[in-house]
């Protein structure tokens, strides 16, 4: 039998059995990236298990040298001790009693140390990821503010966020998720500001999750802990902006920051809450209500300015004398409903065509684009001016609106509201709105209500949704997350 297969595998009483159970359960022979490393140092063996492109190879030299320097009465009369607490100089050092706890860890990527005669393995933490320098998101970015943002390395994002939040009750506590994948999770919360209930309970979700792996990262854990698989809303809120996300954590919010990816997911969110956006802040406060007032005008367009179109266009008896111009003078050879339906499609085809073109073509992409769904489209009668305009407009305002999440769904909700006014006229678009609103009322997003501060209504909240108040007047926080310090 072998001996990685032993239930309750301890540490082994001699190097040798030791070296092997580590060299099996790691596979050395297989992997050509896991090193393993026969060392002898004043008489004692040792043997150094790591994974290259982890380890810091200047500081394992540098403790090697220290080794070649000892004397065998240097290691005496606890050895363990004095190579823990004087021969390993640095910071991160630990040791563990159990060889599969010490193969995990390797895996990860921190050293693992085991010495002839010491029943513990010593685990030396110096690991470098490959990581990218902090650039400013793409998807977050601002005329004025800070440039860095969240990268694939959860140690540099715990950084990031400690930067901006020197608070003596930050924690960020670690769990690890994956049978296979052991990816590295942080809770990152004000532990004098946020619910513990709130806290408690993400926990538990996080911990029931019982997979292989994460490939997906933040996306994988929120179809785990977010429920209603089938809801297009998004109920958590990403961020790349430390800022942002420090904002939040003041707020009283729970952050979940996942070793791999550059988004950090904040808990609860409303659907307001993906309506904000940092440029709103970096202004005047009148000038901030401006652009916020700008924004949502954009995403009301995106919703509903197609099947209103759609509807007017089909029922001319619903306008007054004023606007009976809206309506295409020449629908062209296909019909009203099909031209959206394919524009939308579209769309979304050039979307992706855009994600998967090399930046130096994206001009030329953009040329097509133009002359296709442009003026070519409408010459053979495949697309009316009006539609093609509308269309525009609506494209502009999901592209305008700062969730990326929120936009897709909001996209979808357009869809529906076309098909159902033109299945039912007037009545279906009224009917296909009511559904809409009832559905994101009804919805709730980690028991807090997705709608709040409309229902239930809350006076303050809602006024700050639609003006953005000025920070000295902002000195209270959502009531809707029970911080214990209400007062900011």
């Amino acid at each position: 039998m072998s001996l990685w297969r032993k239930k309750n595998s301890h540490y082994l009483k001699s190097l040798k059995k030791n070296r092997a159970y580590l060299n099996e359960r790691l596979a050395v022979d297989k992997s050509f990236d896991m090193i393993q490393r026969d060392l002898e140092y004043v008489g004692v063996e040792m043997s150094l298990f790591l994974i290259d492109g982890f380890a810091k190879d200047d500081i394992l030299l540098y403790i090697m040298k220290l080794f070649a320097k000892l004397s065998p009465e240097d290691l005496q009369p606890d050895t363990l001790t004095k190579l823990i607490k004087t021969y390993i100089p640095y910071v991160e050092v630990d040791e563990v009693l159990d060889l599969n706890e010490a193969a995990d860890l390797v895996l990860g990527g921190p050293a693992a140390l085991i010495v002839e005669g010491i029943n513990k393995v010593i685990m030396i933490d110096a690991r470098t990821y490959p990581a990218r320098s902090p650039q400013e998101p793409d998807l977050e970015r601002v005329v004025r503010g800070s440039r860095d943002g969240y990268v694939e390395t959860i140690v540099f994002n715990t950084a990031l966020t400690r930067r901006r939040v020197r608070d003596r009750s930050l924690r960020m506590e670690y769990l690890q998720l994956g049978r296979r994948s052991k990816t590295d999770i942080c809770i990152c919360y004000l532990e004098d500001i946020a619910d513990n209930r709130r806290v408690e309970n993400l926990k538990k979700k996080l911990m029931k999750i019982d997979t292989d792996g994460l490939p997906m990262a933040e996306k994988t854990i929120e179809e785990y802990i977010s429920g209603r698989h089938w809801n297009p809303y998004p109920t958590i809120r990403y961020t790349e902006r430390p800022d942002t996300a420090a904002a939040h954590l003041y707020e009283g919010h729970v952050m979940v920051i996942i070793d791999g990816s550059p988004s950090v997911m904040i808990t609860p969110a409303t659907y307001w809450h993906h309506l904000q956006h940092a440029e709103e802040y970096r202004q005047k406060p009148l000038v901030g209500a401006y652009l916020r007032l700008v924004r949502f005008i954009a995403v009301i367009a995106s919703i509903f300015i197609l099947p209103l179109y759609y509807l007017f266009a089909k029922n001319s008896e619903f306008l007054p004398e004023t606007l009976q111009y809206i309506g295409p003078d020449e629908i062209g050879v296909v019909p009203l409903l099909v031209q959206f339906l394919i524009a939308e499609i579209g769309i979304d085809i050039l979307r992706m065509a855009a994600i998967h073109t090399p930046s130096s073509l994206a001009t030329a992409l953009g040329l097509v684009a133009a002359i296709m769904i442009g003026e070519v489209s409408v010459e053979v009668g495949w697309f009316s001016h009006e539609v093609v305009l509308y269309l525009a407009v609506a494209a502009i305002g999901t592209y305008a609106t700062p969730s990326y999440e929120l936009s897709l769904a909001n996209r979808l909700v357009r869809i529906f509201l076309l098909l159902s006014s033109a299945l039912l006229g007037g009545i279906g678009y009224i009917l296909g709105v009511t559904l809409w609103l009832l559905y994101l009322t009804r919805m709730k997003a980690f028991h807090v209500a997705y709608f709040w501060p409309f229902i239930p209504f809350s006076y303050r909240p809602f006024r700050d949704i639609f003006l953005r108040s000025p920070i000295p007047l902002k000195n209270r926080r959502p009531a809707f997350l029970h911080p214990k310090d209400p007062d900011r």
